[in-house]
């Protein structure tokens, strides 16, 4: 190579990232420029327990006005004592209502219409959104299909329609909310926010399929589609995905079609919840689209189309699933 043509590449290998990274210091200066920490107000959708409630503690924390939304009384009454606490803690100003707690159904077009009234009247609107609630599902789809039969013979009526309730749970609370929750609170964003962000929590499991997760994989894939393609029909308002692969918690235990967790323990081998949180909340300051953790995740959504045969065994290995 020519001395030229070394400089060069070492100005490229050198350039690239700086400009990367000098491009998102910007993003995120402009952004808390003209919406500062202690003036921003953000709805965490999904905030009674894991990324959501980790989500709303540390936005509190930094001194930003906060609402949880989720259907357990208890735990949500919990977490908005903890905001308010948090809040405190740090010197934030607590007027105007600085920690909500409402107990709401996200896929429930009449409680999240609740929600926006009552962030009206608080705080004359919202900055950012965001959504984290969602139903997992853990079983093999002809697994769920032939749990009366014991394997035998073909599905029956039943056992189709078994199938389907658990796919249908599954959409509920995986597109129909995140579609109940955009349509509810785009206007009001677009309409009272200098600086409004949308950001989805979705999984690594919507982009790179995996066996014991077709139900909750392909009902993750269209919320998450969906908001890709309403980032479009929206522009003044920033999406960001957060795309997650295994992440710590109780997540499962409540799986729509009662299955097991098949994986190595999550609690032990997975992502930790306050990583997730601290990572999505700094996705939305920098306004950055997809952000993949870890970041491997990228390539794997590559290599699948490159090679999927040898991303199907690892998912089969990662899963602990045999063909039946």
């Amino acid at each position: 190579m020519t001395s030229f043509g070394a400089k060069l590449a070492l100005c490229v290998t050198l350039g690239v990232p700086l400009y990367a990274l000098l491009r998102q210091t910007i993003r995120r200066s402009r952004r808390l420029r003209v919406l500062p920490r202690a003036k921003e107000r953000v709805l965490v959708l999904g905030a009674s327990s894991g990324i959501g409630r980790s989500v709303a503690e540390q936005y509190a924390a930094q001194g930003a006005r906060v609402c949880v939304v989720g259907r357990r009384e208890n735990e949500i009454q919990a977490v908005e004592n903890a905001c308010l606490e948090l809040r405190t803690k740090h010197h934030a100003d607590n007027s105007a209502r600085p920690a909500i707690g409402l107990v709401a159904d996200f896929s429930n077009p009449e409680d999240m219409v609740r929600v926006r009234q009552e962030l009206e009247n608080a705080w004359q609107g919202v900055d950012t959104v965001i959504v984290c609630a969602g139903a997992s599902a853990l079983r093999p789809v002809m697994e769920i299909a032939r749990e009366k039969s014991s394997g035998k013979g073909y599905p029956a009526t039943d056992d189709v329609q078994r199938t389907v309730d658990v796919a249908i749970a599954a959409e509920r609370a995986n597109y129909v909310g995140p579609l109940v929750s955009a349509v509810t609170f785009i206007p009001l964003l677009q309409s009272t926010s200098v600086s409004p962000s949308i950001l989805l929590v979705s999984s690594l499991g919507a982009i790179v399929p995996a066996p014991t997760r077709a139900i909750y994989g392909s009902t993750k894939s269209a919320g998450l589609l969906l908001y890709q393609a309403l980032a479009i029909e929206n522009p003044t308002i920033k999406f960001s995905f957060m795309i997650p692969a295994t992440v710590e918690g109780n997540f499962r235990a409540s799986a729509v079609d009662a299955g097991t967790v098949r994986e190595a323990d999550p609690n032990q081998f997975g992502l930790k919840r306050e990583d997730v949180a601290q990572r999505c909340i700094q996705a939305v300051d920098f306004e950055e689209k997809a952000i993949f953790m870890p970041g491997w995740g990228k390539i794997t959504h590559l290599l699948y189309w490159l090679w999927p045969s040898a991303i199907e065994r690892i998912a089969m290995r990662k899963y602990n699933f045999t063909h039946q």
